[in-house]
This record gives structure tokens, C-alpha cells and sequence, in this order.
């Protein structure tokens, strides 16, 4: 038995409270630099030398862990228990990617057979389109995809298929070439079908409840635009949905592939949500490589030893930065052009997981949870937003992300070093930068320094590696929502800016909301 606990009640909460604050200057050495680090799944690292903890407070983090059962309440959800409480529903988006955990059941039906069915129609469909054997209405091969869908229907899957389109092209795996429309922006779609072949366009349309507002319209965006081509839209659309929304098995598309309302949006990217564009990308192997990496991390998150569990560890120092340090936010900050998405996507993960203000129970709490995530891809953001990072007024924690090689494997020698050594050389320096600062007379020139970071270091950014990313970050997530007592699978505050569009639309407005409108020209 598990018991569910406030955050404040927890008694390492507060011998962590009265704990001294590390100084980075003082103990960030050569040595620790080599012990604070823990393996990951193919080829990574957690490296946590830079953060502000030491051996006690490691102790109290490790208490925390124990007495909120957070690797017990792992488990329980991987075996099916109901942890959407605000949805009362089960959260099962790690059956679409190994065989952790228990086989569960839902309405009779076996979820993990279910997921790998939909894998594998996917799979024979991504392959009758590489072979030519699905075609448009002229028998002519697709050579574009795209992604019609917003949110988790978008942010993961684009990130994912950014950060290996070069991989893919490098290792001669690059089936077509993806692109995504999310934004009800007309812009939006008006800019990737005038970079499109629609002749040899497929369209993937992803909706899990086939009702999203801005989906929807943007399907019709795309009708409209194969119509006046002259093309039948019905050869060029496949939808991704639940199995009782209006997209279902419907004779508008020329195939359907299911979800359910166990795999949250922003978790659903190992799901057909992820898989129908990644398979058509990239071939069902690849995509196959990506879960397993996942779930091979996934695995790590289950082992009971924190020092041998690298979510959870950057979980609980994330929870100690946050509670008894104050943190507000947290900066992630890949240096990979091929994570140039990244942040964006854990972005909604995050923030959309766990900023709440009630715990699962729905009742008032009066402790922090989820931080302000944000971040771009180095060395890019060194020109931009590190000035306040450096010398701002807010500390903000970071997580700087970084690979030996580059996947594009082309590269020269200039001033004695290449360019990933360049790239490279700045995620070291900055790391020290952050942590030791600088003294100097002029107070303009003055680095205070203590700034905590955090790297995951890789050998290269392939399929698996990048499976092994994202399920770290998502069960980070999770484990942070678990020492919270908060409900980390649901987004009510995602509802009322929807409710209070769609009465603009219908003109069901007064005073200020009609005011707003009326600016508008609604």
C-alpha cells in the first residue's frame, strides 16, 4: 500500500529546509565532477556535479524518495492503477514502448496488444507508401508528409522528427520529408502548402477526439487547397484519433490509426500520435529504435536506488531547487541544432503536467510546484538570453543537454579545432562560468557566480538515444508530480480560454470579453 501525502507533510521536507545551501565555489572540483554522474541508457550521462547539493542533502532527497514511495508509485502506474484522478483514468502511454509492467485491461481489452496492433498497422501502411503500393488518385508515389494536429499532436513529434531528419539523411534512412501545420493561423498553413507538392502530399490528421477546434479548421484549410488543385483530398488523408471520434473508420480518409484517452497529449508521441509521421519519415525500424530507447530508460526509472536512477535524481534535486532553494524556473538549454525543438516541447510536458495549485485530490496546496521552463539550442542562446542567466537578478537552473559527435558527420578544422569541439568547448565552459563566476573590480565585469547546471552528455544523437531523452524527461515529470501530490495527467486550465473562444465566435459576448472582440472585428 501506498499512502498520498501533501508535500509539506513529509518529514525530509523539512529536515531539507534546515539544511546549509551549498556553494559551487567551494566544492566543485575535478574529483567530484567524476562521481557526481550517473548512467543513463545507450551511451548517456546525467552529470550533476554543478548542482547545489552535497552528501546530506543527496541523504534527505534520497528520505524524500522513500517516505513519498515515488519509485512504488511508479510502479503502480506502469501496472495500470488509476493516476488521472481529475479524469479517473489509468496513464499508460509506457505500454506503447517496451514490456515494463503488468499487461492491463481495460473494457476487455489487453492496452499493451492493443498499442502494438496500431504499431503494426502503421508499420504495413508506412511501408505500402515507401513501396508505392498506396498512392494518390494518378497511382503516383508520396514524397511529403504532414502533420496536421496542435499541442501533443504537434510539439513532440515535430521536435522528434527535427532532431533526426539529419541523422536519417546522413544514414540514407530518410523515407519523405515531414512538415507540420498546428497553429489556426492561416499563415501557418498558407506557408507549408506553398511549400508542398500537394499532388504527392500526404496528409496526417491527428485528433484524438476528432473535435479539436483548431485541427479541424485547419483540415479544411488543407481541403480547400486540394480541391482547388484539382486532387480528391480523400486519396490524401489519413486520420490518428480515438476509435468513437467522427474521424474514425470514415471513408474521408484512406486509413485510421487509434489512441485512447490512457495516453495523455503531451505523452503521446510513442504512440500513433508520433508514430504515423515517424514511420512515414523515417521507416517503421526507425521509429521501432526510438521506443526502444525509451523504453530502456523507463526501465532505469524503476530501479529503487536513486544514484541509479537518473530521473529520479534530476527529479528530486529539481524539487529541492524549486521548494527550498526558490528557484522560479528552469532553463534547458540543448547543444544540438537537432534539438531545436526540443524545450519547446518540454515546455507543455512540464509545465502543462504540473502547474497546479490543488493536489490529486483537488484540494488547495500552499507549497511551489512545476517551474518556468525554457530554453534554445546553444550556442545560439549565448547571444540572447544568457546575459541574464549570467548576471540577472534570478537564479535559474539549468539543463544543459550535449553529444561528443555531430550527427551530420561533416566537418572541419578551423583555428586548430572543429566545430563540434567548439560546440562542446562552450557546454564546458559555461558550466564552470555559471557555477564559479568571475571577481573583478569593475562591478560591471563582476560574475557572481553559484549558478547550478546540470548535463546529460551522449556519444551521438541517434534514434535510440533520443527514445532514452524523452522518457527521462517525461518520467522526471512524473516523479516530480508524485513528491507533489498532484494530479500530473491532467490540463483543466487548457479549457476555459477554448469555452470563452468559441462563445466569441458564436457572439455570445458582453462587457469587457465583447469589448476585446469588437477590436478584433470578430
Amino acid at each position: 500500500m501506498v499512502s498520498w501525502k501533501n508535500f509539506d507533510e513529509l518529514n525530509a521536507v523539512k529536515e531539507l529546509a534546515a539544511t546549509k545551501e551549498v556553494s559551487l565555489k567551494e566544492v566543485l572540483t575535478a574529483e567530484r565532477v567524476g562521481s557526481y554522474c550517473v548512467k543513463m541508457s545507450n551511451g548517456m550521462t546525467y552529470h550533476y556535479a554543478a548542482k547545489k547539493v552535497d552528501e546530506t542533502i543527496l541523504s534527505g532527497l534520497e528520505k524524500l524518495a522513500k517516505e513519498q514511495q515515488l519509485v512504488e508509485k511508479y510502479n503502480l502506474l506502469l501496472n495500470g492503477e488509476v493516476f488521472n484522478t481529475g479524469e479517473k483514468r489509468k496513464v499508460l502511454h509506457q505500454l506503447t514502448r517496451g514490456q515494463l509492467g503488468e499487461d492491463v485491461v481495460c473494457d476487455g481489452v489487453n492496452k499493451r496488444a492493443y498499442y502494438v496492433e496500431q504499431q503494426n498497422r502503421i508499420a504495413e501502411f508506412a511501408k505500402k507508401v515507401h513501396a508505392g503500393e498506396i498512392t494518390n488518385e494518378k497511382g503516383e508515389k508520396f514524397t511529403t508528409a504532414v502533420q496536421i494536429g496542435i499541442g501533443g499532436s504537434d510539439l513532440g513529434p515535430r521536435a522528434i522528427y527535427l532532431a533526426l531528419e539529419l541523422w536519417a539523411k546522413t544514414n540514407n534512412t530518410l523515407k519523405m520529408e515531414a512538415k507540420f501545420i498546428s497553429n489556426v493561423d492561416p499563415d501557418d498553413a498558407v506557408m507549408v502548402l506553398g511549400n508542398c507538392d500537394l499532388a504527392h502530399t500526404l496528409f496526417v490528421l491527428v485528433s484524438k477526439s476528432g473535435t479539436t477546434l483548431e485541427t479541424l479548421t485547419n483540415e479544411s484549410f488543407v481541403k480547400d487547397a486540394l480541391v482547388k488543385a484539382g486532387l480528391n483530398p480523400s486519396y490524401h488523408m489519413v486520420a490518428v484519433t480515438s476509435e468513437t471520434s467522427p474521424l474514425a473508420n470514415n471513408p474521408e480518409y484512406l486509413d485510421s490509426f487509434y489512441m485512447d484517452d490512457y495516453i495523455g497529449g503531451r505523452y503521446s508521441s510513442c504512440s500513433a500520435v508520433g508514430g504515423c509521421i515517424l514511420s512515414l519519415a523515417f521507416g517503421p525500424e526507425v521509429f521501432a529504435d526510438f521506443l526502444k530507447g525509451a523504453a530502456e530508460e523507463d526501465k532505469n526509472a524503476t530501479n529503487p536506488n536513486m544514484y541509479e536512477n537518473p530521473a529520479l535524481l534530476d527529479a528530486l534535486i529539481g524539487v529541492y531547487e524549486r521548494n527550498v532553494l526558490g528557484y522560479q524556473c528552469t532553463a534547458v538549454l540543448p547543444y544540438s541544432q537537432a534539438l531545436s525543438r526540443f524545450p519547446a516541447h518540454l515546455q507543455q510536458l512540464d509545465m502543462e503536467s504540473n502547474g497546479k495549485s490543488v493536489n490529486r485530490f483537488g484540494e488547495p496546496i500552499n507549497y511551489k510546484t512545476g517551474p518556468i521552463i525554457f530554453g534554445e539550442p546553444g550556442t545560439n542562446g549565448q547571444h540572447s538570453f544568457y546575459q541574464l542567466l549570467h548576471q540577472g537578478m534570478n537564479v535559474v537552473p539549468i539543463q544543459f543537454i550535449g553529444f561528443v559527435h555531430s550527427q551530420g558527420e561533416k566537418d572541419v578544422v578551423i583555428q586548430d579545432s572543429t566545430s563540434q569541439q567548439k560546440l562542446n568547448a562552450n557546454v564546458a565552459a559555461q558550466i564552470v562560468a555559471f557555477a564559479m563566476g568571475k571577481d573583478d573590480t569593475n562591478p560591471n565585469k563582476y560574475f557572481a557566480g553559484e549558478r547550478p547546471s546540470s548535463v546529460i552528455i551522449g556519444k551521438q544523437l541517434t534514434p535510440a538515444s533520443l527514445g532514452a531523452l524523452l522518457a527521462h524527461f517525461e518520467n522526471k515529470v512524473m516523479f516530480q508530480g508524485f513528491a507533489w501530490n498532484i494530479n500530473s495527467f491532467d490540463q483543466e486550465g487548457v479549457q476555459l480560454g477554448k469555452v470563452l473562444a468559441k462563445n466569441v465566435l458564436a457572439h455570445k459576448t458582453e462587457g469587457a470579453l465583447k469589448a476585446f472582440s469588437d477590436l478584433f472585428e470578430i
